[in-house]
């Protein structure tokens, strides 16, 4: 099935330089990663305070692209110059769920987004990320099957985020697109159990 993720190989090529430059400077993948929760946070903490000023909001697909090229980052240094930890591997994934909600939960104080959509959305996102962990935990692989897996919802929220951001929002589209993406979502984490138990 057609996922975002399936560009990451290409990502990383492009990445690879800058991936190299920072491990001979004595970067971490902890360091890297801490630093795409950090970014996350204070901008997801911007838009809850400040979502009525429509041009916060262009930031939200640049912030989102960072984070996904910090995240190939930290796992290229980690893999191809031996960095590997149990810290690392845990503070990734509670680094990309925790980031996850900092950047989507603010779309919450826009007039006309239904809260318990968006919640769902959330919730199913986190489900789909921890069921792909689950399969590290039955055979040691990391599931990563999509439709709706973490670059496609980061592509997603970001076209959304740039709506608000052009003052083209409507939350008719939005609560449509979000229901969509609870669609897609559960069957993210039908693909990725089934692969789970099937490996």
């Amino acid at each position: 099935m057609i996922t975002v993720y399936q560009l990451k190989p290409a990502f990383q090529n492009l990445l690879r330089p800058l991936s190299n430059l920072l491990a001979n400077r004595g970067i971490t993948p902890n360091q890297i990663t801490l630093s795409a929760l950090f970014l996350s946070l204070i901008a997801g903490g911007i838009l809850l305070h400040y979502p009525h000023i429509k041009q916060l909001w262009l930031m939200l697909p640049f912030i989102l692209l960072i984070r996904m090229g910090l995240n190939a980052i930290d796992g290229m240094i980690a893999r191809e110059h031996h960095l590997q930890s149990r810290l690392g591997a845990l503070l990734n994934e509670l680094g990309d769920v925790i980031s996850d909600t900092a950047l989507y939960l603010p779309f919450i104080l826009l007039d006309g987004v239904r809260a318990e959509i968006l919640i769902l959305m959330i919730a199913l996102a986190i489900i789909s990320e921890m069921t792909g962990v689950l399969g590290q935990v039955l055979s040691g692989t990391r599931h990563y099957q999509g439709p709706m897996g973490k670059s496609d919802r980061a592509l997603l929220l970001g076209f959304l985020g740039l709506l608000v951001g052009l003052n083209v929002f409507n939350a008719d589209f939005f609560n449509g697109l979000l229901f969509l993406a609870i669609l897609l979502l559960m069957l993210t984490i039908f693909n990725r159990a089934q692969a789970a138990i099937q490996e």
